[in-house]
């Protein structure tokens, strides 16, 4: 019994160094995303940190029209981010996580 809680305290602080490592991991991955007639595009990290963010001339003459743009194509790409941001820590937890009954909410 004392073995098995220090086997699985050994693979649950394996698993928090894996998801540190993924967490930095992700800050490379980049998400781009671009409005629907390609005038504003904004690139993300995957732990959704704006990197860039490039604006037609034409958007520049319409203040309310580029907030728009903006609140729109960084709703998408914030949404993307985050799935990949999920997807991948849930598969490094689920990957790590000992097998404890009852604890299958990542199966």
């Amino acid at each position: 019994m004392f073995g098995d809680m220090m086997n699985m305290m050994g693979k649950l602080k394996e698993t928090q160094k894996k998801v540190e490592e993924t967490k930095k991991r992700l800050d490379t991955v980049l998400v781009d995303e671009q409005s629907s007639d390609n005038k504003l595009s904004v690139t993300l990290t995957a732990n959704r940190e704006i990197k860039s963010i490039t604006i037609d001339d034409e958007l520049l003459q319409d203040k309310e029209q580029l907030e728009d743009y903006l609140i729109l194509t960084l709703n998408k790409a914030i949404e993307k981010a985050t799935k990949v941001n999920e997807s991948e820590l849930a598969a490094v937890a689920k990957e790590g996580l000992p097998n404890i009954p009852g604890m299958d909410m990542f199966k």
